[in-house]
């Protein structure tokens, strides 16, 4: 399987870090059944009392709806999805394309399961993330071939 590269919407909902936050937030999006992806919780370093919870895919009316009235709303920060078999030096050559175009990531999360590599990439404009899909599809693609 070859790496896949697209642009996806975050849904993104900010909350008091406290303890069960996150499955409440996340009880009406199972209860209308939507299969969510990716799921990322964090609290705001400095402001301990604070956290953010971000999740992808949220489609369909049902799923939207429940989101909603979740308190997420589509988040404006550009992201793509990267996803593929994990190869030795693959996410550093995907650092590295990114850093020599002179792009800079808002943030980054990556996971690898068994031999599956996926990854969530945050820019700082569109036509960063844009152009971050070219460059990862070829830093990818260039690593393959090693």
């Amino acid at each position: 399987m070859s790496v896949t590269v697209k642009k996806i919407v975050l849904w993104r909902k900010e909350v008091e870090n406290q303890p069960g936050i996150l499955a409440n937030a996340l009880a009406p999006l199972a209860n209308a059944g939507a299969d969510i992806h990716v799921v990322m919780a964090y609290r705001f370093p400095g402001a301990e009392s604070k956290a953010a919870i971000e999740l992808y895919p949220v489609t369909g009316k049902k799923s939207a709806a429940a989101a909603g009235e979740a308190g997420f709303s589509a988040s404006v920060i550009p992201a793509l999805l990267v996803e593929g078999d994990n190869r030795a030096g693959l996410g550093y050559a995907i650092a590295q394309a990114i850093a020599d175009a002179g792009i800079n990531m808002d943030f980054l999360v990556a996971q690898v399961v068994g031999r599956k590599y996926s990854a969530v990439f945050g820019f700082e404009s569109d036509a960063d993330a844009t152009k971050c899909a070219a460059i990862i599809r070829k830093a990818t693609a260039a690593k393959k071939k090693r």
